[in-house]
């Protein structure tokens, strides 16, 4: 067996800021040697705007988000509600750190609408020289993850309330380009951030459009929001299908298109039962080495249909009750419905079995699996189950308002059509989102690149 030891390592005097044994032998920088170095005390001073609070005063708080996700309102909070009354007046563009997130990146600028907020000392904010430094540039660097590192390093106390030391914050060396160099580096990092960010916002657009799309070929009317009714009122006979009050009070809306309206009982060949109409409830525990392919409600992306991940686990760790998911069988959400969370199983696995939370069903061969989907996901089936919903802290719909919904049905040559169309619009939307995410990791890794040695 060999072992590698280090007996003896050597940091540069200019480098050394601080004398702790973990702080020198567990960091150091490795930045581009074509850069000056400077310390970030040497552009940052502390503000000193201290405030006594006023009982009968208003007061913006900030907090700072990690990961460079910014900093935002934390609440409004009238003075006398306020502990501390020593606090920090804050201005936009000033920089500020939290002392006990800052291990987790939550550094940033505060922005104009937080302009005379108010801080505690534990989110100490500082003027920013910006004749020496671009803002943005100091919170690109700060917000790395090598300089993260570095403010876990420099961290101390339990383990969910370390602080940073700000003396060693401010003493630490940065690279410091020209300014015409910082706002050359800063630009072509926002540039790509700007572009990843009207990917994302042409993809909203056609998620958008679907909806679109469908109630024009449908030919829908647009649907009107369900008022509820006070007082005495009559329903008729013929109308009713279900006899609670809810139902009869709060109809459910009438869809109006070309094509004839048909209702999911109609389309429906089997529900919760496979098709030979043989239960499909499951108790996993009863097979407890065996290994399943399990879907929870967590694993499937609310309103777009896909499957996140497929657990793989064996019988005795699932600890609820499960259904199996027959091939070409479709899952919809009945817990919260309105997150959209439905599921058509044109996997090859088998075993696959789901949480109870789920309606698994099959549907008529006249019907495209890809159109039902669709119509499963829109408006069209939201604005009927909105106020259909049971239980206040996990609202549910039941059997008899799913069999119930009601959706237009066109010929399945159009239906085709349909979901051609529909499916290519979701590989494009897909390819825009893959961009927007490549994109912000490129800003990310060229801004790295610039200011590190490679690796």
């Amino acid at each position: 067996m060999v072992y590698n030891m280090q007996l003896l390592s050597t940091i540069s005097l200019p480098e050394l800021t601080n004398w702790s044994v973990r702080y020198l032998l567990d960091f150091t920088f490795n930045y581009n040697e074509d850069f000056e170095l400077a310390s970030i005390g040497e552009f940052l001073t502390r503000n000193r705007n201290i405030i006594q609070v006023q009982d009968d005063i208003t007061y913006n708080r900030v907090t700072v988000r990690g990961n460079n996700n910014g900093v935002c309102l934390r609440d409004t909070a009238i003075g006398n509600s306020i502990g501390t009354k020593k606090q920090y007046c804050v201005s936009s563009g000033q920089f500020i750190i939290s002392k006990i997130d800052a291990r987790n990146g939550a550094m940033g600028l505060i922005p104009d609408d937080l302009d005379g907020a108010i801080v505690t000392s534990d989110f100490p904010t500082f003027n920013i020289d910006t004749s020496r430094i671009n803002a943005q540039f100091l919170v690109l660097i700060t917000t790395t993850k090598t300089f993260i590192k570095f403010a876990q390093n420099c961290s101390s106390g339990t383990t969910n309330r370390q602080r940073i030391n700000i003396e060693q914050f401010l003493n630490i060396k940065i690279p410091l380009p020209s300014l015409k160099e910082q706002e050359k580096i800063v630009r072509a990092y926002f540039d790509k951030i700007e572009l990843a960010e009207k990917q994302e916002l042409k993809a909203i657009q056609l998620e958008n459009d679907i909806e679109d799309y469908l109630f024009d070929i449908l030919d829908i009317e647009k649907l009107k929001e369900s008022k509820k009714k006070k007082g005495l009122h009559f329903v008729p006979f013929k109308e009713t299908s279900r006899w609670d009050s809810l139902f009869l009070i709060n109809k459910i809306p009438q869809i109006q298109s070309k094509y004839s309206i048909t209702r999911f009982s109609e389309i429906i060949t089997s529900f919760n039962k496979n098709q030979n109409n043989e239960p499909i409830r499951i108790n996993s525990k009863e097979f407890p080495s065996q290994t399943f392919n399990y879907i929870g409600m967590e694993n499937i992306e609310k309103e777009t249909g896909k499957l996140l991940e497929i657990q793989e686990v064996l019988g005795k760790e699932i600890k609820s009750q499960t259904l199996k998911v027959p091939k070409d069988f479709m899952l919809f959400g009945k817990l919260r419905p309105y997150l959209n969370k439905y599921w058509i199983n044109d996997t090859r696995l088998d075993n696959i079995i789901c949480s109870s939370e789920f309606f698994v069903f099959n549907i008529s061969n006249k019907i495209n699996k890809y159109f039902f989907s669709s119509i499963l996901s829109s408006i069209i089936i939201q604005s009927q189950i909105s106020d259909k919903t049971s239980g206040a802290r996990m609202p549910r719909i039941n059997e008899e308002v799913f069999m119930n919904l009601q959706f237009p049905l066109p010929p399945l040559k159009v239906q085709d059509e349909i979901a051609s169309h529909i499916l290519n619009l979701y590989a494009e939307i897909d390819l825009l989102k893959s961009k927007a995410i490549n994109n912000e990791e490129i800003a990310i890794i060229d801004f790295e690149q610039e200011i590190f040695k490679p690796a």
